[in-house]
């Protein structure tokens, strides 16, 4: 969506003062949107005036607390460069990023479809393509041994063959290998083309949970809240099949205590699964990821 500025002719401008209350001023402010040519964002921007305003009034906001939340929103711009999204990072501890999915999923929970969850700062673009029962693991990291297998399918049950499927996990350290120089390039991470019965596999290591960044303005917000800081262990998938809409997951290691303590608040309803225990000490999961029909459209990637 391309935002513009047209201005009003002279006619148009109010040519009275605006009445010097809160609720004068509300009026004025959305009287400025009416000429909003977009409907959509005129409806956002309405919803996002009345509740800032609200929000304003409700905590009797100081022009020193104006500034200091001005300057927390410039600095999360700074914070943000090729390793870290302090943005996405921001959504996701207040909460926002998982409403907006499960508010996006809504139909397809509905009728049992896989629920949503983060697709989190550390997507990176091309990640390489492996055959189905590949290892994503390279010879020299760490961790108990897991295979994966799934199948993608629609919301009743048919298998959605040669859907896209991006994966990728933290390492037993609790680094992505784009944090962590010890890892090679693209370590943990692949994307697989699913069979025609909508089948995926692979071979990697049990992933570990990990605090999120704090050495940014999300940090400090944390510390101030004392909140805890961990996300527990998971790994992430994007499927992408024509004809449905895009799903982004994770799943997450129940066992894990961080699971019920996300710091992102995305570990909900069916995503916390068993990790199951081979008796030659490696460890399975087998999961199923449904699909809502609709349009297929590929998130921004967030990392090159």
């Amino acid at each position: 969506m391309k935002l513009g500025f047209q201005s009003g002719s002279t006619d148009e401008m109010q040519r009275t003062p605006i009445p010097a209350t809160p609720e004068a001023l509300l009026m004025a402010v959305l009287a400025s949107n009416k000429r909003t040519s977009n409907p959509r964002l005129r409806e956002i921007m309405d919803a996002l005036l009345r509740h800032l305003h609200a929000f304003a009034s409700e905590v009797d906001l100081s022009y020193a607390e104006l500034e200091l939340g001005l300057d927390f929103l410039v600095r999360i711009g700074q914070a943000t460069g090729p390793e870290k999204h302090e943005g996405i990072l921001l959504a996701d501890i207040l909460g926002l990023a998982t409403l907006v999915g499960l508010i996006d999923a809504k139909k397809a929970l509905a009728s049992g479809g896989t629920e949503p969850a983060l697709i989190g700062p550390f997507w990176r673009a091309n990640q390489p393509f492996r055959p189905n029962g590949a290892h994503i693991a390279s010879a020299d990291t760490p961790g108990d041994k897991l295979f994966v297998q799934g199948r993608v399918l629609s919301l009743d049950g048919k298998p959605l063959a040669n859907a896209r499927v991006e994966t990728w996990q933290a390492s037993p350290s609790g680094l992505y290998e784009n944090q962590d120089p010890e890892q090679e390039d693209m370590n943990l991470r692949a994307h697989f083309q699913a069979d025609g019965e909508g089948r995926f596999s692979f071979h990697s290591v049990r992933p570990a949970g990990y605090a999120v960044p704090v050495d940014g303005p999300c940090g400090e917000l944390l510390a101030l809240q004392r909140r805890d800081i961990m996300r527990p262990a998971h790994l992430h998938f994007i499927v992408l099949a024509d004809g449905y809409k895009t799903l982004a997951t994770q799943i997450f290691d129940a066992d894990d205590p961080n699971a019920y303590r996300d710091v992102v608040f995305g570990a909900v309803g069916s995503l916390l699964q068993s990790f199951e225990a081979r008796s030659d000490g490696s460890y399975t999961l087998d999961l199923e990821l449904r699909l809502e029909p609709g349009t297929m459209r590929v998130p921004l990637c967030p990392l090159p």
